[in-house]
């Protein structure tokens, strides 16, 4: 069939062997948001349970004394979380696998151990914290209580078995409650611009507010997610990890990688913040009144009534659910790095969850045992971060991704600031 000039011109293009004009590319922000995601789920783990005992204890004990911690770990946590994302992208591999690669057998069986250690403390934290929730919201007896919060977990982690997205919207919707609870309690508590400066100031006062500094700091800067960023960024972006071998695909995945952590580590720091300011706010002066976490609930209704109370206990449940789910998956994720085992989630789960739920048998002080456990944490930070820090300034590993070194001087600088800290206190405590 043969068509004439003028019926061929009244033809669709497509017809007529013209080629489709191609969709435009994404442009800046479509580009970028669809990539970001990981370190929101990272960044739960900032504002567990732990954070709660030990950021309230020391606004109503100190004051504002200890404002410069939470922001002094939170930039810190910014670094780290940074580095772990990226150590992800670049090698396609988590930090416990590439421990387990890389170091001698005995290293590896040693940071498999305190990793471990590491997580039956995270759990006890998120446990209690969700255990506490329960029994201030519905009167659920707290043994009771730590194992609901344990179901719980397990059901938002087979969030996962849908795909990445299903279970970081989960998270993130979670750590907005968080948020919701604390601006809204925040702004009935008032805050004092004078105090807020004269916190920026490092100072301490006396042996105790250096023991709950370094809970603050074990509480913000934790161990087992810089395990678990890490291993949420490999296949997480698709066939967009291809960019990552030419310098301009770098930028990009770093620019979004940058991006999440700073909006989501942005994010954990103001709520840790808002706590501390709260407390310094309500409690200075009265803080035998709030030395558990029933007691702040009970303080802020006395103060600013039943909507408060109501904030702080939702803020702490979506903290305990969202927080062991994320703990459970970090557990997971440690044990088939550094001993590439899989064990089952239920078996595992049951091995950390003893210890928490011995605490609300035997009716143990809740709150005491948040604080300690964020300790324990903040003594696991260093065989986290130095690994990490040597991995990813070796350009052998990391190619193009490599550390500049004053990015490794600086996290060189954080590694010995935060074993510093569990030295002098732990001097004090033989002493």
């Amino acid at each position: 069939m043969y068509l004439s000039k003028t019926e061929a011109a009244v033809l669709p293009t497509t017809l007529v062997g013209t080629p489709k004009t191609p969709p435009p590319a994404p442009t800046g922000r479509r580009r970028i948001w669809p990539l970001l995601g990981p370190a929101f789920v990272a960044a739960v783990a900032y504002v567990d349970p732990g954070n709660f005992a030990t950021n309230f204890s020391g606004g109503a004990s100190f004051g504002y004394t200890l404002l410069w911690v939470i922001v002094a770990a939170n930039l810190m946590a910014m670094l780290i979380q940074s580095l772990t994302a990226k150590l992800g992208l670049a090698t396609g591999r988590d930090l416990a696998t590439l421990c387990r690669e890389r170091l001698p057998r005995p290293v590896t069986w040693g940071l498999w151990v305190q990793a471990e250690a590491v997580a039956i403390a995270t759990d006890l934290a998120e446990i209690v914290g969700g255990a506490v929730a329960l029994n201030l919201l519905f009167g659920v007896p707290l043994p009771i209580g730590g194992l609901i919060t344990a179901v719980v977990a397990f059901a938002l982690l087979g969030a996962q078995s849908r795909g990445h997205r299903p279970f970081e919207r989960v998270i993130t919707g979670l750590l907005l409650v968080i948020g919701a609870g604390f601006a809204y309690t925040l702004f009935g508590a008032g805050v004092d611009l004078g105090g807020v400066a004269g916190g920026m100031v490092p100072s301490f006062d006396g042996p105790e507010s250096l023991v709950l500094a370094t809970g603050i700091l074990g509480a913000t800067v934790m161990p087992h997610v810089i395990y678990v960023h890490s291993a949420l960024t490999p296949g997480r972006y698709g066939d967009v990890v291809t960019a990552g071998k030419t310098e301009q695909g770098r930028r990009r995945l770093l620019r979004a990688q940058r991006l999440d952590v700073l909006l989501a580590m942005g994010m954990a720091g103001l709520v840790n913040a808002a706590m501390l300011v709260i407390a310094a706010q309500l409690f200075t002066g009265n803080a035998d009144e709030v030395t558990s976490l029933e007691g702040v609930h009970a303080g802020l209704g006395d103060q600013l009534g039943t909507g408060a109370a109501l904030a702080f206990a939702l803020a702490l449940l979506a903290s305990g659910f969202a927080s062991s789910s994320v703990g459970t998956h970090a557990g997971q994720v440690v044990m088939a790095g550094f001993l590439k085992r899989h064990i089952p989630v239920l078996a595992r789960r049951l091995v950390t969850l003893t210890p928490a739920l011995a605490v609300l048998v035997l009716g143990g002080d809740p709150t005491t045992a948040l604080v300690w456990s964020q300790v324990v944490l903040s003594f696991g930070i260093p065989f986290a971060l130095v690994p990490l820090l040597w991995l990813t300034s070796r350009r052998d590993l990391m190619g193009g991704w490599v550390n500049r070194r004053v990015t490794t001087v600086v996290g060189g600088v954080v590694a010995a600031l935060i074993i510093g800290l569990n030295a002098h206190l732990l001097i004090g405590f033989v002493s």
